[in-house]
């Protein structure tokens, strides 16, 4: 059974390549056999977040690698055993969730559709984390800022490498929320539970060499040779793919996500944003023009770094 087609997607069968929704695109990678990217395109004029138009391309994607074993090219089909999730984008993996989806929804007192965007998320990031143990290896190429659910969706994948001057941040405590897909189970994996729950409620944005520090990137390389570290280790893992597959299967088993205590989570954060301060709902729209403006929160994130930040100066 060869690859599927599916609606709004654009392929050229000649590459393997193909694009969905115009924000995600999939494509064996030069070079290494077995291999699939995953990347999300930086579109002109739209923030690099998860918005539904995102999400709505990421949920195609991943039905496309589900619904077949192989890739298909006009040289024939090329079996998947390792996914590579990357970003297009010059300075970010990704911003994380549709901040202002979230302002719209709370503003409008929709807490359903905030439910149902939500657990769209949690349903692709339980999925990359889950799905595909037994099938594949994949691997998370960070080669600028992961905030929120950017840095979540890398936290997914079996292994995450990052290039030195990446940085990684869960900003949500910030505004009075905190990672609704995942982002506790997924740090605890790496880095033990009080460690998950420090690095959620700090507001710290952590260097690439910090987290490697702590087991949390598994391999750092110099800026510009993220795709180089990429294929470094995939031929390394492959010399011995099959053990490897065990073993990352057994690690798995030791530390299994529980889909109902995510889901409870994500029941927690939408009751949390539905009663959101006025104070904090300020602090959201901040970052939220401070993402539009392409800009980044300091280095040492706190609420008194952004009351009064002017993002038109």
């Amino acid at each position: 059974m060869g690859a599927l087609d599916f609606p709004h997607t654009q392929n050229s069968q000649l590459a393997g390549e193909r694009v969905f929704d115009g924000r995600v695109r999939a494509e064996l990678m030069e070079g290494l056999q077995s291999t699939l990217s995953l990347s999300l395109l930086a579109v002109p004029g739209q923030r690099h977040s998860f918005t539904l138009a995102t999400v709505r391309a990421l949920e195609l994607a991943t039905q496309a690698i589900d619904s077949a074993p192989a890739w298909d090219t006009a040289a024939g089909s090329e079996p998947i055993d390792y996914l590579v999730m990357r970003s297009e984008h010059k300075d970010y993996f990704s911003m994380g969730g549709d901040l202002e989806h979230f302002r719209h929804c709370i503003r409008a007192s929709d807490r359903d559709s905030l439910m149902r965007y939500s657990m769209r998320c949690l349903d692709l990031m339980y999925g990359w984390a889950t799905r595909w143990n037994g099938r594949m290896t994949t691997v998370a190429l960070v080669q600028g800022r992961a905030l929120g659910g950017g840095f979540e969706t890398a936290l997914s994948a079996d292994f995450l490498i990052a290039e030195e001057q990446s940085t990684f941040s869960f900003p949500e405590i910030l505004f009075g929320l905190f990672p609704c897909t995942g982002g506790m189970g997924l740090l605890a994996r790496r880095v033990g539970v009080h460690q998950a729950e420090r690095m959620m409620t700090n507001g710290r944005i952590y260097g690439a060499a910090e987290l490697h520090d702590l087991g949390v990137v598994d391999e750092l390389c110099p800026r510009g040779t993220g795709l180089g570290a990429v294929h470094k280790f995939i031929k390394k893992h492959a010399r011995h793919g099959s053990a490897r597959l065990a073993i990352q299967r057994s690690r798995y088993r030791l530390a299994p996500l529980d889909y109902a205590d995510l889901r409870a989570v994500v029941d927690d954060w939408v009751d949390a944003a539905m009663s959101m301060k006025q104070s904090d709902l300020a602090i959201m729209e901040q970052l939220l023009r401070m993402q539009q403006a392409g800009e980044s929160a300091p280095a040492s994130v706190s609420r008194s770094d952004l009351v009064g930040h002017d993002c038109t100066q």
